[in-house]
């Protein structure tokens, strides 16, 4: 099964400083641990996307919102809140992270490749229609749908989002569609202090999971699992998106789930099971959060060999 993998080498000029959550070294170790799996390696369509262009991002987001990043990376950078920075590089990255979403739904459609794994930065699952929050700058999750449903005439969309932390923005920017379904697990209570069980959107096609911290790994996966049950029941998606963040995993300095990388692996294949019954497999995931870098691009490559349906290595 042909899996692709597309990144973009203009995703490594958001310049958040070394300081920073998300910094560029995060991105980084993917492509180191997928350079230590041959096997993997070869089995992938590896693909440089495209930028995004201003067009296909406003209508998800403001266009003065949209103009205001722009002008303020070319103006050399600054701050747009208080955890979210722009540099010089920061349009070019962040289109270029939107890009290889659209990229991979047009190849998912056309067959190219069945599923795809989109390594992008600055992540998407924060970033509202009119400002950045959360190291996000684009809902580049969001506007793939949205994409998906405009350019391809697709009915039905299921987002997934696994990130430790509440997906808000990617809810804020597609709960007004009724035929876009979305699911969040999240620490709770934790940043950004949204997402209650309660909270299912103005058309019900949300579902939050919130989760305290330090459960057994099994209590998050089955909690999902029944909340991506729930979000299907009468309602078979043409195509899959995962918001795949793993800042879920033990250990990661900005939460306080358990998740092993086996636990990964599962979700990713129980993901790729339930689409292979909906929608002929079509699977898009990107990357979100994630703040140990080798650890992240571990996680990454076993997420991939689920995707493509391998064994974990040494397995």
């Amino acid at each position: 099964m042909l899996i692709a993998f597309l990144s973009h080498s203009d995703c490594g000029r958001h310049d958040t400083g070394w300081g920073h959550p998300e910094h560029v070294g995060r991105l980084r170790a993917v492509p180191r641990a997928l350079r230590e799996d041959p096997d993997l390696f070869g089995e992938l369509l590896h693909a440089e996307g495209r930028h995004a262009t201003e067009d296909e991002l406003v209508g998800v987001h403001d266009a003065a919102y949209v103009r205001g990043v722009r002008d303020l990376a070319g103006a050399g950078g600054g701050r747009l809140d208080s955890d979210t920075v722009a540099s010089e590089g920061s349009w070019d990255a962040a289109t270029a992270a939107v890009g290889c979403l659209l990229d991979a739904v047009d190849m998912s459609i056309d067959g190219r490749a069945q599923r795809a794994f989109c390594a992008v930065r600055p992540p998407g699952h924060h970033a509202l229609k009119d400002r950045a929050m959360g190291f996000c700058l684009f809902g580049n999750v969001a506007i793939a749908a949205h994409y998906a449903r405009a350019h391809h005439g697709l009915e039905r969309v299921l987002i997934v989002d696994w990130d430790v932390h509440h997906g808000n923005g990617t809810q804020a920017l597609v709960e007004g569609e009724r035929d876009i379904r979305f699911v969040s697990m999240h620490q709770w209570p934790w940043y950004p202090g949204t997402g209650p069980a309660s909270d299912r959107g103005e058309h019900k096609n949300v579902w939050n999971v919130p989760m305290p911290a330090g459960e057994q790994p099994r209590t998050y996966v089955d909690a999902f699992l029944r909340a991506v049950d729930a979000a299907t029941a009468g309602f078979t998606p043409d195509l899959v998106f995962i918001s795949a963040g793993f800042d879920s995993l033990h250990g990661d300095p900005l939460g306080g789930f358990t998740l092993e990388v086996e636990d990964v692996v599962t979700l990713t294949g129980e993901i790729v099971a339930r689409a292979a019954s909906w929608c002929g497999g079509r699977v898009v995931s990107a990357l979100e959060g994630g703040y140990a870098p080798d650890r992240v691009g571990r996680a990454c490559v076993a997420h991939m060999r689920a995707l493509a349906e391998m064994p974990r290595l040494g397995q």
